[in-house]
Formats: C-alpha cells, sequence, structure tokens
C-alpha cells in the first residue's frame, strides 16, 4: 500500500527572513583580471544574481506558479517523493514520466507539463495528450533529503515503478529522462521491461556507460572524433562529479551554508552545458534559475541531491556491458553538437549497440537541459515517439 497524499509549496516566512539575511552577507572572492568564465563561475555575475536575489526575486510568486499544477507526496519503501500529476485532456491520455537531471532537478521538466497534457492547447492534436508525472527524486527538493544511505539511482527506479503501478494504477507507461535522470529510467527498462512502452531521452549516451567504452576494433573517424571529443570534454568538465562521487560532504556543507555558494556551484552548470552561446540568460531568466536554486536551499537537500553520484557508485547493481534494452524501443532526440557537453552527441550506431532505436531526431537547438531549453521541440518529438506505442 503506497500512501498517496496532496501536497502545496509553502514556505516557512522565517527561512525566506534567514535567506534574504545570508545573501546580505555575501562576501564573494576577487576575479582574476579579464577573467570571465575561464576560471568558473565569473564573480561579477554571480554578484548580479545574488543581488537580484536578495532585492527583486518573489519566491511567493513561484510558490503560486508551481502550485498550480496538482501535486502530491508519497512514501515509497521508506523515501519520501515529491510529484506533480497533470491529467492530460484528451479522449484516452497516456502516462508518461518525466525525470530529472543534476543540477536542475524538478524545474527541467516543468515546461514540458502542458505541452504533453494538453497538446490541443498548443496547437496539437488532443489524441496525442498524457497524463504526466514528473517526480523529484529522494534528496532532491521537496522530496526531502535522503532517508538513509543507499539510496542510489537502481533503488530510486524501483521505488518509482512502485509509484507509477501500485500507487497510481498505471500497468503501462512511458519514460522521458535527462542527465541523471536516465538511470532509474534506464534500471526500470531493464527490470520491468513490461511495463514501459518506450524509453525516451535526449542524452542516450549516459546510461549504461560501459557500452559506450570505444570499440575493439579499428574506429571509423566519427567514431575517433567522439571519443576524443568526449575524453576532453572529461578531462575538463568532470571534476564537479569526481568529487561529488567521492567527497560529496566537503563541498555539501559549504553550500548549506552559503546561499551565494550554492548559486556558484550550479549557475556556472546553467551555463555551460546549455545552448546559450556563453549567455545563461539566453535560455534561462534569472527567475527561472533562482527558483531552482531556491528550491534547494528552502528543503535544505544540495548535500544529499550530490551524494547521489555516490551511491551511484556504492550501491547501485553494476552495469553489464552490452546489455540491450531488449523489447523496449528508444526514442532520441539529440541535442545541438555543441562545446558544453559534446560527449552527448554519439554517432547513431554506436547508440544502437543498446538501443531498439525507433525514433531519432536531431534537434537544430538546445543543449544538456534540451527539456528546459526547447520545450517544443522534446515535446514534439515525444509525441511522435509514443503515438504508435499507446496501445
Amino acid at each position: 500500500m503506497i500512501d498517496i497524499q496532496p501536497f502545496r509549496i509553502d514556505v516557512d516566512s522565517g527561512v525566506l527572513d534567514d535567506l534574504r539575511q545570508r545573501l546580505e552577507r555575501t562576501r564573494l572572492a576577487d576575479d582574476p583580471p579579464g577573467a570571465e568564465w575561464e576560471y568558473g563561475t565569473n564573480g561579477a555575475y554571480l554578484g548580479e544574481l545574488v543581488e537580484y536575489w536578495r532585492t527583486t526575486f518573489d519566491w511567493r510568486a513561484q510558490e503560486e506558479r508551481l502550485n498550480a499544477v496538482p501535486q502530491f507526496v508519497a512514501q515509497v519503501d521508506g523515501a519520501r517523493i515529491h510529484f506533480a500529476h497533470q491529467r492530460g485532456a484528451g479522449p484516452e491520455p497516456f502516462p508518461i514520466m518525466l525525470t530529472h537531471g543534476w543540477p536542475t532537478g524538478y524545474p527541467e521538466m516543468t515546461k514540458l507539463i502542458p505541452l504533453l497534457a494538453d497538446p490541443a492547447a498548443h496547437g496539437g492534436d488532443k489524441a496525442d495528450a498524457f497524463d504526466v508525472i514528473v517526480p523529484s527524486f529522494p534528496g532532491f527538493h521537496f522530496s526531502g533529503p535522503q532517508p538513509e544511505r543507499g539510496w542510489g539511482y537502481y533503488r530510486t527506479g524501483m521505488a518509482l515503478h512502485r509509484l507509477l503501478t501500485e500507487g497510481l494504477g498505471y500497468t503501462r507507461f512511458g519514460l522521458h529522462g535527462t542527465g541523471a535522470g536516465l538511470y532509474p529510467n534506464g534500471w526500470m527498462t531493464y527490470e520491468h521491461p513490461e511495463s514501459v512502452a518506450g524509453f525516451h531521452t535526449h542524452n542516450p549516451t549516459l546510461f549504461p556507460t560501459p557500452s559506450f567504452e570505444p570499440p575493439n576494433e579499428p574506429m571509423t573517424d566519427e567514431e575517433r572524433d567522439f571519443f576524443e571529443r568526449s575524453r576532453t570534454w572529461g578531462a575538463e568538465e568532470i571534476a564537479y562529479a569526481e568529487l561529488h562521487r567521492t567527497k560529496p560532504q566537503s563541498i555539501g556543507h559549504a553550500l548549506m551554508d552559503s546561499p551565494a555558494g550554492l548559486a556558484s556551484w550550479l549557475v556556472e552548470k546553467h551555463r555551460t552545458w546549455s545552448d546559450c552561446g556563453g549567455d545563461v540568460e539566453r535560455r534561462y531568466t534569472k527567475d527561472e534559475l533562482l527558483t531552482g536554486f531556491s528550491m534547494y536551499w528552502v528543503t535544505g537537500t544540495i548535500a544529499s541531491s550530490m551524494r547521489a553520484y555516490y551511491e551511484r557508485v556504492k550501491a547501485d547493481p553494476p552495469m553489464t556491458p552490452g546489455r540491450r534494452f531488449d523489447g523496449v524501443p528508444s526514442g532520441i532526440c539529440v541535442h545541438r553538437d555543441m562545446a558544453g557537453f559534446p560527449s552527448g552527441k554519439a554517432p547513431r550506431h554506436l547508440v544502437e549497440r543498446i538501443h531498439d532505436v525507433g525514433h531519432w531526431v536531431d534537434l537544430p537547438s538546445g543543449g544538456h537541459f534540451a527539456s528546459w531549453e526547447e520545450p517544443e521541440l522534446v515535446a514534439a518529438s515525444i509525441r511522435d515517439f509514443f503515438r504508435p506505442l499507446r496501445h
């Protein structure tokens, strides 16, 4: 029996007052002359963002916006799971779960909700309507901190499967996920293929990682270019993940204590991994950025969100190289090839090692967070992919 209760976001005023006071006492590091973003988060932009957070950002308005979508909390396997559940406006809505990555969390998928739940209101066909479920993983945002050790992505995937089947009564559903969201979705697809009608993503190379090691046979120029770009990107960009998977508490304590530090750690990834040409506000308004940052702050979950990397290594079962998603078709809409996350753009034949690719779209724009950056394009891909899989 899974207990599901309605939920409404309503942060205590004292928490918001404390946040404002901490922002008033912000002390930033000096930037090297002319450094811009080469050394990491640019201090001038961070100062501007912090000042906006302190003086202009309206959390209560964001609460009202978020609460416009029906929200719930469930207790599953000892963990609290917060989720949105928007019923579809169509003759036979098909259920789909949208799973987020890090650091975006729940907000990453919110723009897709109306496009999928009510396509007719957005220029689509009402026959393509979905019942949309968007969870926050245990340890993220309003799901609260991880309840105990061992909550890796495998355990999260099994809990989400129980939420969908036992809690919400869906026997068959679709999955869309990005970044870290691929791991729970992937484990659900492996362990419960009878439930998963289709697996959709724009980051197909992230799960399962052993299947994307360089092939033994002589590589083509295309393969060599992909693995070289991935290696170079990893050497320059993967330090954050190495810290998360080995010593997450060391940085976690600092980010729990300083909202400016939290913003610095998060905004750089939004800028680097998005198709924004170096200007993060080409893709996200300050209000959008700070809503996600505030959700970590008011729930005290930034440290536990990072521990998911540690638990994936320590608690998840080992992945079998070459294991395929047998019997479950995959829909791929790949983000634009870009410097910020080039390893996400793999040659199709490498993806087909593990995915039964039934749909492939190369997006003309959008980065690692394409579901947030280009929701209309991603929603169209999701509708097209699942249209023949609904029955």
